[in-house]
């Protein structure tokens, strides 16, 4: 038995989990668990033990200087508590950290151990997925779910995929098995331009998540770096007339294809949430911050993340292997998951089972393009995963 110390009863308290890795395209799930980690100050109750989960060869430990001693921070999942106050006060469980390495089934287990004990009534896991959907136009976020009585009542897609996963696609399983309520949010991101941050998809994703466990949250910079990332690549996608004309096509597609719900209930869903933010306080915030396995500060925030206002990377043109329809990818790229059927062949972010793809232009081949983004080293754990195109 998991004993807690030190953490209070929870009010109707809900659990969301993000990893970063192979289901975090941008970084935008994490970096949206972050934000709400930072903006609520959660408080680390929990860390899993990374020399269980962890391939220290492919998720490297960093070492820091504090006042002049070395020290080591390594890579491991935390849990931490929030309290939300208001008029309908909420309690949350984040779960933050790494795509474990090995024994999956063991690190769910011990993830649905927390949150049987803390009363978890919901357990709701964010990812981002590689899609054909333009960076002008709104992010796609599916909510998908294995239990068919949950997607009945909350409005959700039940999901059909069928192929590789990762640990969001193991974790929601092992919650449904367990009989704890689970959903998956998860957000399209440009594939043109698939390097993190990506403040935009993680703003669409809490919004999301804010529409589905009616809790408002607190969005500080965050609609600020995202106006500030669209037009940044707006800038940069100009200067490649390939690249601007391959955009323009994947917008005539998806106005296509949304133009019935752009005038029904999206916009009903958005001025909802107006009201909400208008009429609604802002949540107490209580004391607490990041912790290590060791006690020390989680030091793995970087420069970049929502809050900062880096110039965004580079449009990269767009891959060529777009617009294939049907069997999923032998190699999923990082970031595709079971959010879609058939890897990046569907619509842009549609659910699995949705219905056909409304078409997707050829794309400008990508062979003498650089990557701006400068990729080294680093300890986040999100390792490269295979594209789809090298099948």
């Amino acid at each position: 038995m998991i004993e807690l110390e030190g953490v209070p009863e929870l009010i109707d308290p809900v659990m969301v989990a993000a990893f970063e890795g192979w289901n975090d395209a941008g970084d935008a799930a994490s970096a949206a668990v972050a934000h709400l980690d930072k903006e609520w100050k959660g408080e680390v109750f929990a860390a899993l033990d990374a020399e269980d989960y962890y391939d220290f060869q492919v998720n490297r430990p960093t070492v820091w200087l504090d006042g002049g001693v070395r020290k080591i921070t390594w890579p491991t999942t935390r849990l931490s508590v929030v309290r939300v106050g208001g008029d309908k006060p909420r309690d949350l469980v984040l779960v933050r950290g790494i795509e474990p390495s090995m024994r999956w089934r063991s690190f769910c287990n011990e993830l649905l151990g927390f949150a049987h004990e803390l009363g978890v009534e919901l357990v709701v896991i964010m990812g981002a997925l590689l899609g054909d959907t333009p960076h002008t136009r709104p992010v796609p976020v599916s909510g998908v779910t294995s239990d068919a009585d949950l997607a009945r009542t909350m409005d959700l897609e039940e999901t059909k995929y069928e192929g590789p996963t990762g640990i969001v696609g193991i974790l929601q399983e092992a919650c449904t098995h367990a009989g704890v309520p689970a959903v998956s949010l998860w957000a399209a991101v440009p594939h043109y331009v698939s390097q993190p941050p990506n403040p935009k998809a993680t703003l669409a994703l809490l919004n999301r998540l804010e529409d589905l466990i009616d809790l408002r949250i607190p969005l500080g910079e965050l609609p600020e770096d995202a106006r500030a990332w669209q037009l940044g690549v707006d800038q940069l996608a100009a200067e490649d007339s390939e690249v601007a004309e391959y955009v323009q096509t994947l917008e005539e597609a998806r106005d296509t294809a949304e133009l019935p719900e752009a005038s029904g209930e999206a916009i009903a869903r958005e001025f909802e949430r107006y009201l909400r933010r208008r009429d609604g306080g802002g949540p107490a915030a209580g004391p607490g911050g990041h912790a290590t396995e060791s006690g020390e500060s989680y030091l793995r925030d970087t420069p970049g993340t929502p809050g900062g206002r880096g110039r965004p990377p580079m449009a990269q043109r767009p891959e060529s292997d777009t617009g294939q329809d049907g069997e999923p990818d032998a190699e999923p790229r990082r970031g595709t998951d079971e959010a879609t059927d058939g890897g990046r062949s569907g619509a842009p972010g549609r659910a699995p089972g949705s219905g056909e793809s409304p078409g997707t232009a050829d794309a400008p081949d990508t062979s003498d393009t650089a990557d701006p983004s400068g990729s080294s080293d680093t300890t986040s754990g999100s390792s490269d995963t295979p594209d789809s195109s090298e099948d």
